[in-house]
């Protein structure tokens, strides 16, 4: 009988198998280690993400009607799209947390309205300033007004991880009685309603918010400021790598000639230009007029391809939507439209709410469209406003006057800032259309952008794209002589 053949490994092979696995294991080793580590930019755009912190705020982000918005949403879109990838936002329940997520390397930098501080500066690496706030303590219109953080009769809560709790803390040397609470959960837009609804006596916000809720809940007051003035920036982690940081640095830089500029106008260009009354006035008008013209106001800006919200906006400055307002220059009905604007529009009755609503529509529209494509959205729209009280001829010299001064004519705030010129002799004599009010232009289209928003919120419960937080910046009209040259207005006008 044969035996099966067992073949072995002799000890020579062995001794060879061992040495070569050990030399497999130390060139791995070797590659691994001596390979350079990829930089946090190279992650990121290998990964084609990046990954942004937030809070839910007007100031910071929100989904609006027309898709997500917000001012540090902006900005944070405009940084990846310089860098070649994708946005992902990740919105954190609170200021602290969102904090966390840059320290854990869950988040590529934290965009959330974050004060730079002292303390938090240890934690993490602020980019330059992009805003500027003061903490406000606010209370009911109605109630006794505290003078001080010593006189507060009430519950005060203010948003867990917030720089009011911080705030807070430190007042408690000067005043050892003083108890607040900490929500962990509730974002501040909701602890302000809490406040104007009289189910919490106040809360801290900073300045730019309480300036937009205010329009919307006009008993909100402020009762005194917590602290100076404070820088808002964005949020990094810290350590050696600073690849990322660098290039958004690089992006903010490049951005604050013009990018920038333009986000804060979109974004807080003309808060305060609705008093108390005025914003109790509007709310109780969209509830009783708008309501016989809102489907007028869809059906016109459907036609024309408008926001209704906005064609409501325009009706309600131009007549609070009485389609019975006659002004002393003769300009009449919803829309007040001329009687030679009228004709040129083929509106038989000024004073027939839809042909006025139908009237207005397309007049906007012609505005919009005879403005040079140069120019884009959102500052189109501001100045085809300015256009529909101005007029075409004087906007289009307000833009010549702009590049004469070096600035940049298709940009909304340089042009309002040089619409008050078209009062001055000096400038108008050297425009083609001459004298024009411009300074009511100006208010025009900010009460204008202020209705918008506030219809946008009443109507949908969403502030409208557009949304401002912050008060306007002074206008910047200069003071400057022109020069003797005529301007050259290439733009045609119909």
């Amino acid at each position: 009988m044969n035996a099966t053949a067992t073949p072995t490994v002799s000890a020579k092979n062995r001794r060879l198998l061992a040495v070569f696995g050990v030399l497999l294991a130390f060139l791995y080793a070797l590659l691994t280690t001596c390979s350079p580590r990829r930089d946090q930019l190279t992650q990121v755009r290998s990964a084609g993400v990046l990954r942004v912190a937030t809070v839910n705020s007007p100031t910071t982000y929100y989904i609006g009607a027309g898709g997500p918005l917000g001012f540090e949403y902006d900005l944070a879109k405009g940084l990846a799209e310089r860098l070649g990838v994708q946005l992902e936002m990740v919105v954190a329940r609170n200021p602290g947390e969102a904090l966390q997520m840059v320290q854990e390397g869950r988040a590529h930098l934290a965009a959330a309205a974050l004060s730079i501080t002292p303390e938090r500066e240890k934690l993490v690496r602020f980019s330059q300033p992009l805003l500027t706030v003061v903490p406000q303590l606010v209370y009911r219109l109605g109630e006794p007004r505290p003078d001080n953080l010593g006189e507060l009769q009430g519950q005060l809560t203010v948003q867990k991880g917030s720089v009011h709790a911080d705030l807070l803390q430190q007042a408690r040397r000067q005043y050892p009685a003083l108890r607040w609470d900490e929500s962990p959960d509730e974002e501040t837009e909701e602890l302000l309603y809490q406040v104007a609804n009289g189910e919490l006596a106040y809360t801290i916000a900073n300045s730019d918010i309480i300036a937009i809720d205010q329009r919307y809940y006009p008993r909100l007051r402020v009762a005194f400021a917590l602290s100076a003035q404070q820088k808002l920036a964005w949020a990094f982690p810290r350590g050696d790598d600073d690849s990322l940081y660098a290039a958004a640095m690089q992006f903010l830089d490049q951005a604050n000639g013009g990018e920038l500029a333009r986000l804060r106008d979109r974004y807080f260009g003309h808060i305060e230009q609705v008093d108390y009354m005025g914003a109790v006035t509007l709310a109780s008008l969209a509830q009783t007029r708008l309501t016989r013209y809102r489907k007028a106001f869809e059906e016109a800006a459907k036609q024309f391809d408008l926001d209704w919200r906005l064609l409501a906006a325009i009706g309600y400055q131009e007549s609070h939507w009485d389609e019975d307002a006659v002004s002393p220059t003769g300009v009449r009905g919803l829309m007040m439209l001329t009687s030679d604007t009228a004709d040129f529009l083929n509106v038989r009755d000024r004073e027939d709410p839809e042909q006025s609503i139908l009237g207005g529509a397309r007049y906007f529209r012609q505005m919009l469209d005879q403005l040079p494509d140069g120019i884009k959205e959102p500052d189109r729209t501001w100045m085809g406003l300015a256009a529909y009280n101005i007029g075409i001829g004087h906007l289009l010299d307000a833009r010549a006057l702009t590049r004469e001064l070096g600035r940049d004519a298709n940009r909304w705030l340089d042009v309002r800032n040089s619409l008050p010129l078209l009062t001055q002799p000096a400038w108008y004599a050297k425009t083609r259309h001459g004298y024009a009010r411009g300074y009511e232009t100006v208010a025009y289209v900010g009460n204008v952008r202020t209705y918008f928003d506030m219809l946008s919120w009443i109507t949908s419960g969403t502030p409208g794209k557009g949304t401002p937080l912050q008060p306007e910046p002074p206008l910047q009209t200069p003071h400057v002589a022109p020069k003797d040259d005529p301007l050259h207005i290439t733009t045609p006008i119909f």
